[in-house]
């Protein structure tokens, strides 16, 4: 608070620095006042300036504000060519991280050092619309002799700030400066009008990045996670749960949840806290809790999965144990699905790696669980998701590290290959682990002998090896996406998941077993298919596989009004078989699938069943006839 002392002071020390006959606004005299606090000499001609490594280090630090304010140092560059201005962005501290705009400008900044690496916070050089800016959390233009030292008198300048649109914390400054002479009222309203357009740009990415944790979310939920599991933001705002998992959280430790702000207080409140860090403070105060990040190209947010929330891989029977051990709880009457379980077992006795390969939802880390169980192996079966996680997290997850191993390794952990061992480790989506990790990983399946992070001990160990993948892992080798040496090490055996559009009516004893299972998950009555409804989920080619077929039951039965599911409870798609080439049509838009190999296959299926009739196949495939000639066409080419 400024007491009347205080006020006096300022007041005193810009009558003799400024100019007498200037009026001073109550911000502006505030200022002067903290300046005077921090012992700002007014003939100080210049702020200080950081190393470059310290420059390089914050830039980095930065670098999403930066990334999100790229546009505006564009237009920045465009509309200041010729203004004697220029446009500057400043972190939470007041230090320049980058200039564009007239070139005169930033030219005359240096001799104030107003560049890149300048410290423009109050404390370093009194008034200054940036370090106000921060210090108000609001625009401000400090004009002239409104600046607290005589040489930054000859600028005008004006600043918004930018917060982040997750949790308001302050991201950094937009300024606009220019000699003084240069001034004009509207600098204010253009640095305001940058802020909010970063501010937009950064809730629009905040928005891409919730729906990817978000439907990351559902697919576990359709692949076996139940409803104690929390999907969280980057910054750890609880964007979905049920009522019971927040009721879980709280029994297990109560003061995490900030329930203000619907926010996980991991006690770094206005700082960024890294994935690693993250992680481990969550697993580190919920015992047995495992905290899944959720990466796509970047990190998107997390999923926290309580203790004892997985169910079987597939809820197929509301009777079956939590985790599949054996082939028997595999529904499917079809020759292929029988044949491929009876090849699997054979597999599984072997104890040779098996490299599993199908669609999305097929259900391959049910096929894994069965080929451990039926191995008898008596060590625990340990799955991890190489694509779910950020590229500096996954050698910690599969080989360990010891204590102070790198930033924020504050005690040691135990890694999956270690944790597998006497047993299976399950590598799922293997196709995305980055290729300077798979050296190491070969190196493990040929030695038996993992080292930590950070350590020189060896660890002897025994597993049993299953890979799965979406992806055809032999095109990725040709393609120098994956290591041939690897491929051949965890591809001694191939088994191949077909997708439930090739099991015939296994769909329908597929979807009695999930209507009975989530029955018994919302605590009501089972739930019939009509026989027209029957046909629909018959004939519709089922691109999701069981995921889909899972999500389109519970969709349907929340829409039924009575006990029975009838045809029109069904989404449109699937009644009208609109999507039977929704996998075709994406073909550009899922490369990690042999998608020319399903196109010529469903293509062929439509014309058989409608006894060759061109007209009839393409109506029922849901494209043009011309598109369907188009098709037959390049097929016949290749």
């Amino acid at each position: 608070m400024i007491d009347n002392k205080n006020i006096q002071q300022a007041w005193d020390a810009f009558q003799q620095y400024g100019v007498a006959s200037t009026p001073i606004s109550p911000p502006v005299l505030a200022s002067w006042q903290r300046s005077l606090q921090h012992g700002i000499d007014v003939e100080r001609n210049a702020t200080s300036l950081l190393k470059e490594g310290e420059l390089h280090r914050l830039k980095l630090q930065h670098s999403p504000f930066l990334y999100a304010s790229r546009l505006a140092i564009w237009e920045g560059q465009e509309r200041l060519n010729d203004t004697h201005s220029m446009i500057i962005l400043a972190d939470p501290q007041g230090v320049i991280l980058e200039t564009a705009g007239d070139p005169r400008a930033i030219d005359a900044g240096q001799d104030i050092r107003l560049q890149n690496g300048g410290r423009w916070d109050e404390a370093s050089i009194g008034t200054n619309a940036i370090g106000t800016a921060i210090m108000l959390n609001a625009p401000v233009q400090i004009h002239a002799v409104e600046h607290f030292c005589n040489e930054v008198k000859k600028w005008t300048c004006a600043a918004a700030p930018v917060t982040d649109p997750r949790d308001q914390r302050l991201l950094g400054v937009v300024d606009i400066s220019g000699p003084a002479d240069t001034f004009y009222p509207q600098s204010l309203a253009h640095a305001i009008a940058i802020a909010r357009q970063v501010e937009a740009l950064l809730a629009h990415e905040m928005e891409v990045e919730h729906e990817g944790v978000l439907h990351y979310y559902l697919v576990k939920r359709f692949s076996g996670l139940n409803d104690v599991s929390i999907a969280l933001s980057r910054s750890g705002k609880v964007l979905y749960a049920t009522s019971r998992a927040l009721q879980e959280l709280r029994r297990r430790c109560p003061r995490l949840l900030d329930s203000q702000n619907g926010k996980l207080d991991v006690g770094q409140e206005g700082v960024e806290v890294t994935p690693t860090d993250f992680v481990e403070f969550i697993e580190g105060v919920i015992p047995g809790v495992r905290c899944e990040p959720v990466v796509d190209q970047k990190l998107l947010g997390y999923i926290l999965i309580l203790p004892n929330t997985y169910r079987a891989a597939h809820p197929l029977r509301s009777n079956a144990p939590q985790r599949f051990t054996g082939f028997d709880d595999i529904i499917g009457e079809s020759r292929i699905m029988r044949d491929t379980c009876a090849t699997a077992q054979k597999m599984a006795q072997s104890g040779a790696p098996i490299l599993i390969e199908g669609e999305t939802g097929v259900g391959k880390e049910l096929f894994a669980r069965a080929v451990h169980g039926e191995s008898q192996r008596a060590g625990a079966f340990v799955p991890i998701n190489c694509g779910a996680m950020p590229r500096e997290l996954i050698a910690s997850e599969l080989f360990g590290h010891e204590k102070g191993a790198f930033t924020g390794a504050d005690r040691s952990a135990t890694g999956k290959i270690e944790m597998a061992n006497g047993g299976t480790l399950c590598l799922d989506e293997i196709g995305e682990l980055p290729l300077d990790m798979q050296p190491y990983l070969l190196r493990v399946l040929e030695d038996g002998i993992v080292y930590r992070i950070g350590s020189q001990q060896e660890q002897h160990v025994n597993i049993s090896m299953v890979s799965m993948t979406n992806r055809h892992l032999a095109n990725e080798v040709e393609k120098g996406g994956f290591r041939q040496d690897l491929f051949y090490r965890i591809a001694t055996l191939h088994l191949r998941v077909p997708p439930l559009r090739e099991r015939g009516d296994d769909v329908l004893l597929i979807a009695e077993a999930l209507c009975r299972a989530l029955a018994v998950q919302r605590g009501c009555a089972p739930m019939s298919l009509s026989s027209e409804a029957q046909d629909c989920l018959r004939h519709y080619h089922w691109p999701g596989n069981v995921r889909e077929l899972r999500n389109v039951l519970e969709m349907s039965m929340l829409m039924a009004s009575g006990p029975r599911i009838e045809s029109h409870d069904l989404p449109e798609d699937i009644r009208t078989g609109q999507k039977v080439l929704s996998c075709i049509d994406g073909a550009s838009r899922a490369p990690h699938s042999d998608l020319k190999t399903a196109e010529e296959r469903l293509i062929q299926e439509a014309i058989e069943r409608q006894g060759g009739n061109l007209t009839q196949a393409a109506k029922q495939l849901g494209i043009a006839r011309s598109t369907l000639y188009s098709r037959l066409a390049k097929a016949a080419q290749r």
